[in-house]
């Protein structure tokens, strides 16, 4: 978010567009901005490697909030907007932050956290009140600083968290070399090599500001003097009209959206020019192979790929031509040393399914968290992994068949249950679906579907059936439901990763042991 190189020369081009409001920020305001904000934090003696937090939906001030950590050598927390109070609170205590920025939107919310939070020194609350002393208005606050740089600007960086969709959230730190701002972290480099960023694009970003995905890839266009169309909330026709008007060339997505796009009613769907996009590029979780035959069949042969968590361990990435060869795939590796082990941690042949290890490309711990960072590291130290399982083919390619979480053993035989997620996805009347593990007095686990399906239809034993009898047409019986429910909603992030463990735990009740 440092736009400091372009701030001159760019000075008049929207650094990004707010899509609905259309609010535009230039380069030169964006500068000013970032530079009030690092004054401020200085100001009340936020130096170099303290934390501070960021819990708002996408809004105008977003990329500021950011921007001045970044300049200013600071670690920010972007936290996950849809958290409740105890949650967010877990998590401004465990970063050790100083300050909280919130907007007046999620204002309740960080209240409440805020009262379990002696930490927290000050609060911006973005277009809302102060309260006095300990919240302040953001604008107020900052606007009476220089829209000048700091005096000691060095690089800054994100500290996400996980997800927590394996258990409570985890603060990733990496380490921080003291370099100037304009010198970012040699991860971005590569990404900027293998997205193909040039100067100057225009990038669509659907997908909420606080997950690393959106993070690295609106960071990269600022960097490259580029302007971001920034999506408040993403919805499928409006993405579509947003792409027309403002002709992006790169945008990034998760396989999630592409479904709900797929099931706009073809007239909608074709009402639109999409050929302005050179690149659109999909993450965070796996993508049904019969969604991305549709999305190249659809947009062409500008759909990429990539596997990496959050933690940095490794890096997986394929281009259209190479997921058409190797169907399925995420990618041979760019970064990191892959290794597929079992749970004696000896090699696996190829095509066998076992545990991801990483000699890591990135070096990483969980903040304040040595226990866990502990757990994802080999006896020797030398290997990461965050429970994925998967397996290499002959070529070289990775194919992911699920988290070892959630692997299901039913009568001594392991089920990976992606296989049938993606085949239920595809159904014409479901929406969403989930596929795990429940006790089974005989078979220790059985296989379980939660599914949501879509407005106006009814979910009932009629459909159970119906999906019961697609699944077995498609699928081995031991891959397939033994029974199904049904959901409202699936409790799945905006970035498309799903909160498997809430659905499943649903089932287990407070057994001590996931072991019948």
């Amino acid at each position: 978010m440092y736009p400091g190189t372009h701030a001159e020369p760019r000075a008049d081009q929207p650094a990004f567009i707010m899509a609905s409001s259309g609010e535009t920020v230039t380069y030169a305001e964006l500068e000013a901005r970032t530079n009030r904000l690092a004054h401020f934090l200085r100001s009340r003696g936020v130096n170099r490697l303290d934390h501070y937090s960021i819990f708002m939906e996408n809004n105008a001030r977003y990329l500021e909030s950011c921007g001045a950590g970044e300049r200013a050598g600071l670690y920010f927390t972007c936290v996950n907007s849809f958290l409740k109070s105890d949650e967010l609170a877990y998590i401004l205590d465990n970063s050790e932050s100083r300050v909280l920025i919130f907007s007046e939107e999620k204002r309740a919310v960080a209240e409440e956290a805020l009262r379990q939070c002696p930490k927290v020194e000050v609060s911006l609350v973005v277009d809302g009140p102060g309260n006095g002393s300990t919240i302040l208005n953001f604008e107020e606050a900052v606007s009476g600083f220089p829209a000048t740089p700091i005096a000691d600007e060095s690089l800054g960086t994100a500290m996400l968290y996980s997800s927590g969709t394996t258990g409570r959230p985890k603060g990733i730190v990496r380490p921080l070399p003291e370099q100037p701002p304009t010198q970012p972290l040699p991860l971005f480099d590569f990404l900027v090599k293998m997205w193909r960023y040039r100067e100057g694009l225009n990038y669509l970003s659907p997908a909420p500001l606080y997950h690393s995905a959106p993070q690295a890839a609106v960071n990269l266009v600022i960097r490259n003097g580029g302007t971001a169309i920034i999506m408040e909330k993403f919805e499928p026709e409006h993405y579509l009209q947003l792409v027309e008007k403002y002709r992006p060339t790169h945008t990034q997505l998760v396989p999630t959206m592409f479904s709900r796009m797929l099931k706009l009613p073809d007239e909608v769907r074709k009402r639109y020019d999409v050929s302005s996009l050179e690149i659109a590029i999909h993450a965070a979780a796996p993508c049904p192979p019969q969604v991305k035959e549709q999305m190249i069949e659809w947009w062409g042969p500008i759909i990429h790929e990539y596997y990496g968590a959050t933690e940095g361990l490794g890096f997986t990435a394929c281009d259209t031509p190479q997921w058409q060869a190797h169907r399925g795939t995420v990618g041979k590796v760019l970064l990191g040393e892959l290794h597929v082990l079992d749970e004696h941690m000896q090699p696996c042949p190829k095509e066998t399914p076992g545990t991801l290890w990483f000699k890591t490309a990135t070096p990483f711990e969980y903040f304040n968290d040595p226990k866990r960072t502990a757990e994802t590291r080999s006896a020797d130290g030398s290997m990461s992994t965050v429970g994925d399982i998967g397996y290499v083919d002959d070529d070289g390619f990775l194919y992911l068949t699920d988290r070892a979480t959630f692997m299901i053993v039913s009568g001594g035989v392991n089920i990976y249950p992606q296989e049938c997620e993606n085949l239920l996805i595809t159904h014409p009347k479901v929406a969403d679906a989930a596929v795990f593990g429940v006790p089974n007095e005989d078979l220790g686990e059985e296989v379980k579907a939660v599914v949501q399906v879509l407005p106006g239809v009814k979910a009932d034993q009629g459909l159970v059936d119906e999906l019961t009898e697609f699944c077995l047409k498609n699928l081995s019986r031991q891959k397939c439901p033994r029974s199904i429910d049904f959901i409202d909603e699936m409790p799945r992030l905006p970035t498309g990763k799903l909160y498997k463990r809430l659905l499943r735990d649903r089932y287990w009740g407070d057994r001590k042991s996931r072991i019948v």
